[in-house]
């Protein structure tokens, strides 16, 4: 019986190393996997780098978790890079107030922001917190924005009150489905991006006009850079669905241009 047992182990051995390696690799993705802490102003970001794309990610609010697990279990399977704000709240700690981090993206945002919580600031005090969001705001772009014909994915989740609905107003195109949840939909800055994506099954809003009022938030920064920029919206809980719609602009946007 022994015997018996030994030659098998060897024949499976055998025929291990004589499978071709473009079998092998078929079943088998390598990607280099590297990460790094960066700080914008003393804010706290985790990256996550996986092979060599040219698209990239965000989560920014800390209490929206579907998006971070969403995000997560993206990066275990798929190239990219993705910067993960190391925070639990929508707001963020900030010298002597918190700030939301989703308005800091200009000056003018930046001002608002700086306000929203805290009225009482002297001048001096204010001057010193707006110098800081502004001093480092392009070193992290550097960062966060892909180089040219990349993509930027946001990840969002929200609460009852706001859905695509909010979003019509300001969109040049809308395309909202019946069967859909109005909270879940995916806004796009690109035309060409927009029309891909209004043929599936999700509600998608096109928003490549400058809105009147800087507010500070990154598809304003996005927008007035240049850059090609998407965020998906769901309702804070439905991890599956939110995973369906990062999976379906992979393919349709992603996978097929890579």
């Amino acid at each position: 019986m022994w015997i018996i047992l030994k030659k098998i182990c060897v024949y499976l051995w055998i025929g291990f190393l004589i499978v071709p390696q473009s079998v092998m690799g078929e079943n088998v993705k390598m990607m280099t996997r590297e990460s790094q802490k960066i700080q914008w102003a003393g804010i706290p970001f985790d990256i996550i780098q996986s092979g060599k794309s040219n698209h990239h990610f965000i989560w920014i609010h800390g209490d929206e978790q579907t998006a971070k697990m969403a995000l997560e279990d993206y990066m275990e399977t798929h190239e990219g890079k993705a910067l993960f704000i190391q925070n639990h709240e929508r707001e963020i700690p900030f010298e002597t107030t918190t700030v939301d981090p989703n308005r800091i993206f200009s000056h003018e945002g930046s001002k608002k922001a700086l306000r929203k919580f805290k009225t009482n600031w002297t001048k001096k005090q204010f001057q010193n917190a707006l110098s800081k969001l502004d001093e480092g705001r392009d070193d992290f772009f550097k960062e966060l924005f892909p180089e040219e014909e990349g993509l930027l994915i946001a990840l969002h989740n929200n609460s009852r009150g706001y859905n695509v609905y909010t979003e019509e107003s300001k969109s040049t195109e809308v395309s909202i489905k019946k069967n859909q949840n109005p909270r879940d939909f995916i806004l796009c800055t690109d035309l060409s991006d927009f029309e891909k994506l209004s043929a599936g099954p999700y509600n998608i809003v096109l928003q490549n006009r400058r809105l009147i009022e800087d507010d500070g938030s990154l598809s304003w920064a996005s927008l007035e850079r240049g850059v090609r920029y998407i965020n998906i919206e769901t309702r804070l809980g439905w991890l599956s669905q939110q995973k369906k719609m990062l999976t379906y602009i992979d393919t349709v946007l992603l996978t097929k241009n890579d």
